[in-house]
């Protein structure tokens, strides 16, 4: 009899982590994407998303258009880009977001494209590097708003002080159910298997 219980108990606590670890983990993201908060920074770091033979997309756009806002404000001297291409293509996202911000009136002197990454693992590590190099230590990432909790994180387990600027508009200003789960399961997975050096196969 006591066996019996002791088993239900254990069934009871693993069905109690498998709900509640993903709600804490889902309640986590959705509040850092209502209320991120930039913080002056040595650098404000673009995140890559798709482009078409160095037009951007939509997403990236969104992204590009809110780091030339923050970078006019002030809330950091550099920019930095990340992305690097898929087979095939003919350019990078780096360098697609490079040229967009040249043309759009930020000096290139002011912008450092990094042609690495191809999910956020990835591009965390190669604009960490740069940062290291550099001996900055201070970032603004800008990326989509629940996207932020994530990119965050992982760029604090790098030592590197992070806040978020989340996009104010384009396609995942407001992005609904779908997109809060997938960045659910992306973070939970990177808790649990990215740290030990796991490729995680995301795009964001």
């Amino acid at each position: 009899m006591f066996i019996f219980k002791l088993i239900r108990r254990v069934i009871s606590f693993v069905l109690l982590l498998v709900i509640v670890i993903p709600l804490y983990a889902a309640g986590s993201i959705w509040y850092t994407a209502k209320n991120s908060t930039a913080e002056k920074s040595d650098v404000i770091l673009v995140m890559g998303a798709a482009q078409f033979d160095g037009r951007p997309s939509e997403v990236l756009l969104a992204r590009l258009d809110q780091a030339k806002s923050i970078f006019k404000a002030g809330l950091a001297p550099r920019i930095y880009t990340i992305g690097g291409g898929a087979p095939g293509d003919r350019t990078t996202e780096a360098a697609a977001s490079r040229t967009w911000l040249i043309n759009n009136g930020i000096s290139k002197k002011n912008i450092l494209a990094i042609a690495k990454g191809r999910d956020t693992l990835s591009s965390t590590k190669a604009y960490v590097e740069q940062m290291r190099k550099a001996k900055f230590s201070s970032v603004v990432i800008v990326t989509d708003p629940y996207h932020c909790y994530r990119a965050i994180k992982m760029a604090k387990d790098r030592g590197i002080k992070s806040t978020c600027s989340a996009v104010e508009s384009g396609p995942a200003a407001n992005s609904g159910i779908k997109y809060l789960a997938r960045e659910t399961g992306a973070y939970l997975a990177y808790v649990t298997v990215g740290r030990l050096g796991i490729k995680l196969s995301d795009r964001g």
